[in-house]
């Protein structure tokens, strides 16, 4: 079994993907969602997903050149198909959920995100100190804001 070194590159393409998949998640919970305050949460929240793509893009431009370098002879680009498949299939997949109850949206919304910082946590893991690994931290703390937001969102729902 072939072990990849993954830099910060490739993490911070990772996070922008999942950003993408997690806009994408509360814009089509928001079409189906029919009370106007839970669509403008939904929507609220995807917009934060853009503004943290684009932070994640803005950081990935800040790179070091070392934190871009490729740490393994990759011709075929396995290792970003790999970091591609991560971000489609381990968070905001495309499950079903019930999109009529804003309670399961955010429980989907809330283990989604808490997926996202065990996937983050592990693929920094994969990063070497001299490839930018401290940088991931900073994704990890932008995750661990949305379930603090969602997490207030669903204690509001169930008072």
């Amino acid at each position: 079994m072939a072990a990849y070194d993954f830099s910060a590159d490739d993490i911070f393409e990772l996070a922008e993907d999942l950003e993408i998949n997690g806009k994408d998640f509360y814009r089509n919970a928001a079409e189906n969602v029919g009370d106007e305050d839970q669509k403008k949460l939904l929507l609220s929240l995807a917009d934060m997903e853009e503004t943290h793509r684009k932070i994640f893009a803005e950081m990935r431009k800040e790179l070091a050149g070392k934190e871009k370098t490729e740490t393994v002879f990759d011709p075929e680009g396995d290792a970003a198909a790999y970091i591609k498949a991560l971000a489609d299939i381990r968070v905001f997949f495309k499950k079903e959920i019930d999109t009529s109850s804003m309670e399961e949206i955010l429980k989907a919304a809330l283990t989604a995100e808490k997926d996202s910082i065990v996937l983050y946590t592990g693929m920094k893991e994969m990063v070497p100190e001299k490839y930018g690994r401290n940088r991931i931290d900073n994704i990890i703390k932008e995750e661990m804001g949305h379930i603090r937001l969602l997490s207030a969102e669903l204690k509001k729902l169930k008072k």
